[in-house]
């Protein structure tokens, strides 16, 4: 587990979680629900997309909804014009595919792929920092490189299915971003019970690879 000493309360409560879920639907009726189940399995990090149409208002939504406990941020935050209507609405933590939104109040954790950019984003202060898209480089990509970069914190995302959450984490991750495979359809009328086994599973995933 990392050390959380190092980091602002909201970055240690990501970590301690081990899992964000990433919530991306093409609208955000549904979220309310999504969000209800995944909390009561044990997912205690929700990041709202700005691809979802209404997605300002479903994290004010939910940040009246669910426990303390439970930290909801923005993602796919592009610009600085995101990154503040995200705040006003209540974001707790901005998500980035990609660097440059520079200094934000609320911690923010921008995207990297390659050793330069990881570096990059690390030198300029970033708390986490969101190795993406992960998916097709692999957990031996980032034990690679955590070899010459110990002290990064990174959050892979992208591509990572439910049966990945326990190899990321046991490869050096902070904590693992999981979208479509956890979410599935339930944010589009699918079975709120089959997205309860899924959360329970990505929860003990975690807890198994920190066993």
């Amino acid at each position: 587990m990392t050390d959380q000493l190092s980091l602002d309360p909201v970055s240690a409560a990501i970590a301690e979680s081990g899992l964000v879920a990433v919530l991306r639907a093409p609208t955000a009726d549904a979220l309310s629900a999504v969000a209800d189940v995944l909390v009561a399995a044990g997912v205690t990090a929700l990041e709202v997309t700005l691809t979802t149409h209404g997605a300002l208002e479903a994290i004010s939504a939910l940040r009246r909804q669910l426990p303390d406990t439970v930290v909801v941020g923005a993602g796919t935050v592009l610009t600085g014009e995101d990154a503040k209507a995200a705040i006003d609405a209540g974001a707790a933590f901005l998500v980035s595919p990609v660097g440059g939104l520079g200094p934000q109040p609320v911690p923010s954790y921008p995207g990297a792929f390659s050793p330069t950019e990881v570096y990059a984003a690390h030198r300029a202060g970033a708390p986490l920092i969101k190795l993406f898209p992960a998916g097709g480089l692999g957990p031996g990509y980032l034990k690679d490189l955590r070899g010459p970069l110990p002290d990064v914190k990174i959050m892979p995302t992208g591509g990572i299915g439910l049966d990945d959450i326990g190899v990321w984490l046991r490869a050096g991750a902070v904590a693992v971003g999981v979208g479509g495979p956890l979410i599935g359809d339930a944010a589009t009328g699918g079975s709120l019970t089959a997205l309860a086994a899924r959360a329970r599973r990505a929860v003990d995933a975690v807890a198994s690879a920190r066993s």
